[in-house]
């Protein structure tokens, strides 16, 4: 048997020799990697859907989008939002984030919060495809928000469980700071002064589906206009509903209701609650009308006979992108300017 003192240093050199084998392997590793400085983004662009591919193919909201800024850009993954986010050099960045309030703001949500990009000066423009009463636009039109107004948050009931005439809806108390958004006049004012008189597209279609209808609004050729963008998670059809969201629009003293679309008040609470609404737009198309003509009824119009559709879809993409890449392109090469706020249009 050993003495106990032999024991000790054997041990002790045992443990100096591994000692000495991981500092040399230390040495030899290579050094951590530095992580990349976050995406500074100037603008970002937040579409619902897109039909098939980003390019190549029938463009849904993005494919324009794509085409202009990101075409050959490297997906960038985010956990938990839908599609990746694209960004080229100038600093505009853009991602399908899904169809409808949930979908969407998770997407965005996820988003802002990723470490990959810095959204502490950016402009948002959300962008898509939406609905327009007659009375207040045509298919091909483009339309930036004034006001952002919540559909679904209140009180419903049947019609018939109600006094014939009167409002079928009441708004729910406590709600007040998430169902309404009054986006900065600032801002809309410079989104119109930009792009006012963008040349839009139309389509044969179109122009014989509008006038189908009596009012002068649903007959025109597509314009570019301001509104109350209403955003509800059901698709809701017919002159009731649409008499519903302008009372709804009124109720909440916002400006006249103008298009129908599922994602943007859900979006911009969610922009509100990292960064603020200053700086968030609201860019729609019409595609269709929210109610059929007089010699039609609701469910007629919602589901129509082949080649009986608006048509004027490809178009109407195609004029947002138009009409949004005009407002992008200004606060990119303005960035100096605009970078400490929305100067006075």
């Amino acid at each position: 048997m050993l003495p106990r003192w032999t024991s000790l240093c054997a041990r002790w050199s045992a443990l100096c020799a591994a000692a000495l084998l991981a500092t040399a392997c230390a040495s030899t590793s290579p050094a951590p990697t530095a992580t990349a400085a976050p995406v500074k983004v100037k603008v970002f662009v937040a579409a619902m859907f897109e039909i098939g591919q980003n390019t190549g193919d029938r463009a849904g909201e993005f494919q324009y989008w794509y085409e202009r800024y990101w075409k050959g850009a490297k997906p960038m993954a985010v956990p938990g939002a839908l599609q990746p986010v694209y960004c080229n050099a100038d600093g505009v960045c853009g991602a399908v984030l899904g169809m409808g309030k949930v979908n969407s703001s998770s997407s965005m949500q996820a988003i802002l919060l990723n470490p990959q990009f810095d959204f502490s000066e950016a402009y948002y423009v959300i962008s898509g495809v939406a609905g327009t009463p007659p009375s207040r636009g045509t298919i091909g039109e483009v339309s930036w928000a004034t006001w952002l107004v919540d559909y679904d948050l209140g009180h419903r009931w049947a019609p018939e469980e109600n006094k014939a005439g009167e409002p079928t809806f009441m708004p729910r108390k406590g709600y007040e700071d998430y169902r309404r958004f009054k986006l900065n006049p600032d801002l809309v004012g410079w989104a119109m002064k930009l792009s006012a008189d963008t040349p839009l597209k139309d389509s044969e279609s179109a122009r014989k589906y509008r006038l189908r209808y009596p009012d002068a609004a649903a007959r025109r050729a597509p314009f570019v206009g301001t509104g109350t963008h209403m955003t509800g998670d059901t698709f809701f059809h017919g002159p009731g509903m649409s008499k519903q969201a302008q009372y709804i629009a009124k109720l909440y003293g916002a400006d006249d209701y103008v298009i129908t679309e599922m994602e943007a008040a859900a979006i911009t609470l969610v922009i509100k609650r990292t960064h603020g609404t200053d700086r968030v737009m609201s860019l729609r198309g019409a595609v269709n009308f929210d109610q059929g003509n007089p010699k039609e009824s609701t469910l007629q119009h919602l589901d129509p006979a082949p080649g009986e559709t608006a048509g004027g879809f490809a178009e109407t993409v195609e004029n947002i992108a138009l009409v949004g890449t005009r407002v992008a392109d200004h606060i990119v090469a303005q960035w100096s300017t605009w970078s400490a706020g929305v100067p006075k249009p």
